[in-house]
């Protein structure tokens, strides 16, 4: 049952970051440990208090290169080439401060999973108000041209629900991942105020795996045909799928009851036209820019640096 979780009224009205978990109240200390960070080592509300944007997603490098181009889009201080990991004490993320935060939070459900538990504590304890949350990356299209940048409207599992399951206790435990409807059409809006970066509006598949549960025929193991493989991604498409992806669900299914947030991921291929990534490298570094370049559009705008 996700009713515990209440929609945000307004696009960034939320006072301060909601965290679910009265044991929190009860802890002396508490030590974020995949972030090499803590509420007694390190004073959070001084180092973090003023983050106004996250972004996660990518690569340790794309998010360390996302950061700089932030720093470089906003003009803001300080040589960019300067800019260290904050979590480089662990081998697990990493996470780079620029005015907002980048972070890296490793590949698929459980992993993002570990990381937002840690990042909604920090934002909690650095008392963060007033943010927004993304997730930027890359996805395999449903129907899409390579390059294409899709804002999520709705991320589904794999049977095409909006909703994310958990099992917690032996029990499973179902949080909706309804998204902000505003900032979906914002992002649209930025879209076609920029050059290159073509941008839809579609539902998001998260599924837990690369090869098979995204109907790869090109992995160690394959159980179905190629016939098998087109009818699940046409009755995706049919029911708005767009880009299938690794993370969506869960990151917004933790992050909608704390902030704004939005999921913005590029196309590197059609899933119709097959399964592996050919794509020229230089060709796919220009995609990936595509999501930053549309965030960084986004916060600009936001801070009234742009009209």
């Amino acid at each position: 049952d996700h009713s515990e979780y209440s929609e945000l009224e307004v696009l960034f009205k939320n006072p301060q970051i909601h965290v679910k978990n009265p044991h929190l109240d009860t802890m002396e200390e508490d030590v974020l440990y995949h972030f090499n960070l803590g509420t007694k080592t390190h004073n959070l509300p001084e180092m973090f208090g003023d983050i106004k944007f996250v972004c996660v997603g990518g690569s340790a490098n794309r998010m360390k290169s996302f950061a700089q181009f932030i720093q470089q889009e906003l003009a803001l201080p300080g040589n960019m080439d300067n800019i260290t990991d904050i979590c480089e004490g662990t081998d697990r993320y990493s996470m780079y401060k620029v005015y907002f935060l980048s972070v890296y939070p490793g590949m698929g459900v459980p992993s993002i999973s570990i990381m937002l538990h840690e990042l909604i504590k920090l934002l909690h304890h650095a008392r963060c108000i007033d943010f927004a949350l993304f997730r930027i990356g890359t996805s395999g299209g449903v129907g899409l041209e390579p390059g294409t940048v899709v804002v999520t409207d709705k991320e589904v599992d794999c049977f095409f629900r909006a909703q994310f399951e958990q099992v917690v206790l032996g029990k499973v435990i179902t949080r909706s991942t309804e998204l902000d409807v505003g900032v979906s059409k914002e992002l649209l809006q930025c879209s076609s105020e920029l050059d290159d970066v073509p941008t839809v509006i579609g539902n998001t598949m998260c599924t837990s795996d690369f090869y098979e549960g995204q109907g790869r025929l090109d992995g160690a193991l394959c159980s179905f045909s190629t016939e098998d493989k087109l009818e699940y991604l046409r009755k995706a498409y049919n029911t708005g799928v767009r880009n299938i992806e690794m993370e969506s669900t869960v990151f917004r299914a933790m992050c909608r009851v704390c902030a704004i947030t939005a999921v913005v991921c590029v196309t590197l291929l059609n899933r119709f036209d097959g399964d592996q990534i050919s794509t020229p490298h230089d060709v796919l570094v220009e995609y990936q820019q595509r999501p930053q370049v549309l965030v960084a559009h986004f916060i600009k705008k936001r801070l009234g640096l742009i009209v």
